[in-house]
């Protein structure tokens, strides 16, 4: 006979709201990041999140401590970024997680700066953001590549590089629109228009 389940304990449900808390605050302070840098005050977090500033505060004493925390946060958000090829062809999918990509490099981009006195942890995420996301932007070119829409002869290291520097100056200069930059880029590596390519291909499916 199958034992019932049991209600979680007080202290596991405080547990699983304490891990709902810091994933509200990551996913709102990772929002307002990209919108407004990293120096945005803490109340545009505290407002996004629905959470108090109290609570953040307990969360990460120091900002650079919340800087490092939603830069590991978008790497793991990136590094499992799900495809469907039955909604996602291969290169709107390698589009929208480009500009993904871009919106992390700003939060980076403001790393280094959080983490001034710490070098070598600086380093230390920057070697673990390219091994984790490399292999990523990887199967993202190698499937748009097979689908005939993007050139097979771009390496994966060379485009994160360009769009790293395509992504310098977003903070500095307010009117500087990377992201029409990056597809640009983009559209530099396609044999034909791939959006219609691949419309055309899921009307025939």
């Amino acid at each position: 006979m199958p034992t019932p389940p049991t209600d979680p304990s007080p202290a596991d449900r405080k547990r699983a709201d304490v891990r709902r808390n810091a994933q509200a605050l990551l996913d709102a302070a990772a929002a307002v990041f990209v919108r407004a840098g990293v120096h945005a005050p803490v109340r545009e977090i505290a407002a996004e999140s629905g959470l108090g500033m109290g609570t953040i505060y307990r969360h990460f004493p120091t900002r650079a401590d919340l800087v490092v925390a939603v830069f590991k946060h978008q790497v793991d958000a990136l590094a499992t970024t799900p495809t469907d090829p039955a909604t996602d062809p291969p290169y709107q999918a390698l589009r929208t997680w480009v500009h993904r990509f871009a919106d992390f490099l700003v939060t980076k981009h403001g790393l280094a700066e959080a983490m001034r006195s710490d070098q070598a942890g600086f380093e230390t995420l920057h070697n673990e953001f390219v091994e984790r996301l490399l292999p990523v932007l990887d199967r993202l070119l190698t499937a748009s590549a097979a689908a005939g829409s993007t050139r097979p002869d771009v390496r994966a290291y060379d485009l994160m590089l360009a769009i790293g520097n395509l992504c310098i100056g977003v903070e500095a200069f307010p009117d500087y629109h990377a992201r029409q930059m990056i597809d640009l880029l983009l559209a530099g590596l396609t044999r034909t228009d791939p959006t219609t390519q691949e419309h055309e291909e899921h009307e025939e499916h």
